[in-house]
């Protein structure tokens, strides 16, 4: 999966810092247990010295060490079980005071093999969702709270079918596409005049995709082509906060880019576009596109080639009616 690097970081800071809040606890229920039961401190000290003597005798050369480790392994076990009985003895159980990692799966390191655990991948989702909430509603726009009341039932002659019957095909293809995303899955195109239901159904994707644990990006185009800009010239960019920006959205599991059409459209502009889409295709990783144009309108604006790529590797999810926000306000 492509891990967003700042992200990331964000959440291996989050990880660690659970990770030495619960060190801090154990060393301050060993401080209580000891303080009732002083010879539970000798004993914590004399297995450490124990498993050091085990250790060497197993390094020792020139000698069978088998007798010696056995024989030490027996005083560890006396010592265990008379730490056993004095923690009982207290109200706690016998393993109280044996360090436990958190996830037995990595040992809480974060990592299995080479991949991520599914224990930092859970804090990878919140700050994943944490910065997609900066820009979407995730908490209000998700596929549960869709509301098809304010689409008309009436055919349009035009579309041959009524913006009610529209956004029911339309949900439902969000719908599964969101929760059977995969590397195999395609890309879409939502379209349509404002106020339709765009960007919330991109909400709702974005919110699935992310908790399934996929890396997902969801910005508008003015600012990721003005990131790309800002990447390509050095503008404001002392930190290479901007070449980061790029690199999560050519890399990223999912990106999904909002209101393209609304930029100013210049060269630069064509040529990020291209770059976007041509990258994640050749790479093999999903986009959403939201815009108000139509795929003939984004072939007239972007160029043939952004046109070819649209009709030959995208749905085309089309949406049309009146704008709900007008609705609402009536």
């Amino acid at each position: 999966m492509g891990y967003d690097g700042k992200l990331l970081r964000r959440a291996a800071a989050r990880y660690d810092e659970d990770k030495q809040r619960r060190a801090e606890l154990f060393s301050a229920r060993q401080r209580e247990c000891y303080a009732k039961e002083p010879r539970l401190e000798e004993i914590d000290r004399e297995l450490s010295h124990t498993m050091a003597k085990i250790i060497a005798s197993g390094l020792r050369r020139g000698a069978d060490p088998r007798s010696a480790i056995e024989a030490l392994k027996e005083e560890n076990l006396a010592l265990q079980r008379e730490r056993g009985e004095l923690l009982h003895a207290l109200g706690y159980p016998p393993d109280f005071l044996e360090p436990k990692p958190n996830c037995a799966k990595c040992g809480d390191t974060g990592w299995q093999g080479g991949e991520m655990c599914a224990c930092l991948r859970g804090y990878y989702a919140r700050e994943q969702n944490a910065e997609l909430s900066r820009l979407l509603d995730l908490g209000g726009q998700s596929f549960e709270t869709f509301s098809f009341d304010y689409y008309s039932k009436v055919p349009d002659f035009e579309q041959d079918m009524s913006p009610y019957q529209r956004m029911e095909k339309n949900f439902d293809a969000c719908r599964d596409y969101a929760y059977e995303f995969s590397a195999k899955s395609g890309n879409l195109l939502l379209s349509g005049d404002p106020g339709l239901g765009k960007t919330f159904l991109s909400a709702s994707i974005a919110r699935v995709v992310s908790d399934a644990g996929f890396s997902v990006v969801y910005d508008t185009a003015a600012h990721v082509f003005a990131r790309f800009e800002a990447q390509k010239f050095r503008r404001d960019d002392e930190e290479g906060e901007a070449e980061d920006d790029v690199a999560r959205y050519l890399k990223c599991d999912l990106l999904i880019v909002d209101d393209l059409g609304t930029e100013m459209t210049t060269a630069f502009v064509q040529s990020a576009l291209y770059q976007i889409v041509n990258t994640r295709l050749m790479t093999g990783r999903k986009t959403i596109v939201s815009t108000n144009l139509s795929p003939d309108e984004l072939g007239a604006r972007y160029g043939a080639a952004i046109r070819s790529r649209i009709e030959g590797e995208f749905r085309v999810l089309p949406f049309f009616g009146e704008d709900i926000r007008k609705l609402k306000r009536t």
